[in-house]
């Protein structure tokens, strides 16, 4: 099983978070975090690296769900997107496989949490 979903987009980098950010929106997750990990490697390394944002999305009702059946789930908190630029100018989009990461924990309960995240992620990569 795959641990994460990808999908090229036909949309310049800036405008691919923001699309990702309202389609996430539209399936109840909030962007908590955003990640520039260009920026940060360049500060902290002095690296060149592509363009590179982790956007940090959460679904309040299903982190509930999810921190309600094994209080230790927020180590895997929050459903990680990515949007990079590759050399060539296409520009990806990528969403963790919840399933595949609940896969870890042994607890039935979080299963059912896990497929309908992943469900809606989904709709997030189909509708890009």
């Amino acid at each position: 099983m795959k641990y994460f979903y990808s999908k090229n987009v036909d949309l310049p980098y800036d405008q691919a978070i923001i699309r990702v950010t309202e389609l996430l929106k539209e399936e109840g997750f909030g962007v908590l975090t955003e990640i520039d990990v260009k920026e940060t490697l360049k500060k902290k390394l002095d690296v060149d690296f592509k363009k590179y944002k982790i956007l940090g999305a959460c679904n309040p009702n299903f982190a509930h769900k999810a921190l309600l059946a094994e209080d230790k789930i927020g180590v895997m908190l929050p459903c990680n997107v990515i949007v990079e630029e590759h050399e060539d100018g296409t520009v990806e989009v990528s969403a963790v496989n919840p399933v595949a990461s609940m896969q870890a924990v042994a607890n039935d309960d979080l299963h059912p949490i896990a497929e309908q995240v992943r469900s809606n992620l989904e709709k997030v990569m189909n509708k890009l």
